[in-house]
């Protein structure tokens, strides 16, 4: 995990405002590799049960001699604002990534987004719905920008809010009932819509972007079947779609960032930001 100052050969640009909402300030921090204008983005959501966490919880440093560029994102917690202000947001936080690619050297042209536990569903949902009116808002302007990504990511995330409950361990229950009631106001069954409109898979069509799903075995939170479920989705459209089992992994961990994991995740990125 990176915090506080980048490692050896990148530069941080901390605390880049790209919008304000009803009085909260949104920021991002981004990695830049030195030496290396136009290396390709991957923007990176965190997990936190959409209620925690911060964009200074980093992962994919293990990355860095790929030569991306990363950039950390903001984006309110449920306790501040329903769904779906998080899919509004992270969309808001690409169209200024792709605004700012002259001002800051990285190639905004091609944009991976990834994320973890609850990062990685928000990392699905917008990865599936580019050009989805309902869930692009308006937040931070830059509405001339594409808020569209050409990859997705995701380690241990949520896929499907109308299954994840009847998927979940009696400890997965203690932690998904009440992050979903603040999330959406209510649970799935009380929400369907709603519910339906946060999961992944009921917004696949055709054009839809490469996916990368990593999910421990032993995840007592997220049950792994949220992954299967999303790769089984892509697979019967004929999407590209890969699903890595963590053997003997719970719910997050050094295990995703290292080892065969590490190896995977980079060669599917620079496969897809380098077509």
């Amino acid at each position: 995990m990176w915090a506080g100052d980048a490692p050896a050969g990148y530069r941080k640009v901390s605390d880049i405002p790209f919008a304000e909402v009803d009085g909260h300030r949104l920021a991002l921090d981004l990695y830049l590799p030195e030496g290396k204008p136009g290396a390709p983005l991957v923007v990176f959501v965190h997990g936190g049960g959409w209620q925690r966490g911060s964009r200074t919880e980093m992962p994919l440093g293990g990355m860095a001699p790929a030569g991306f560029a990363f950039a950390s994102v903001d984006y309110r917690l449920s306790p501040v604002a329903r769904f779906p202000a998080q899919a509004h947001d992270l969309k808001a936080a690409i169209r200024f990534l792709r605004a700012k690619q002259g001002e800051y050297g990285y190639n905004a042209s091609r944009i991976a987004i990834a994320g973890t536990s609850a990062g990685a569903h928000l990392a699905a949902l917008v990865g599936v719905t580019n050009g989805n009116k309902e869930l692009e808002g308006t937040v931070g302007g830059n509405l001339d920008q594409s808020s569209d990504v050409q990859a997705i990511l995701s380690y241990y995330g949520a896929s499907d809010f109308m299954t994840i409950l009847p998927q979940s361990t009696p400890f997965g229950l203690g932690v998904r009932v009440p992050a979903l009631q603040i999330l959406l106001g209510g649970q799935p069954q009380e929400k369907e819509e709603l519910a339906k409109l946060a999961s992944p898979v009921y917004h696949l069509d055709a054009n839809d972007p490469p996916l990368l799903l990593l999910h421990g075995d032993q995840d007592p939170q997220m049950p792994i079947n949220q992954s299967a479920e999303l790769y089984g989705a892509y697979r019967e459209k004929g999407l590209d779609a890969e699903f890595l089992p963590v053997y003997q992994a719970a719910h997050g961990g050094k295990k995703f960032h290292e080892g065969a994991q590490l190896k995977a995740a980079t060669a599917f990125l620079t496969k897809n930001l380098h077509p």
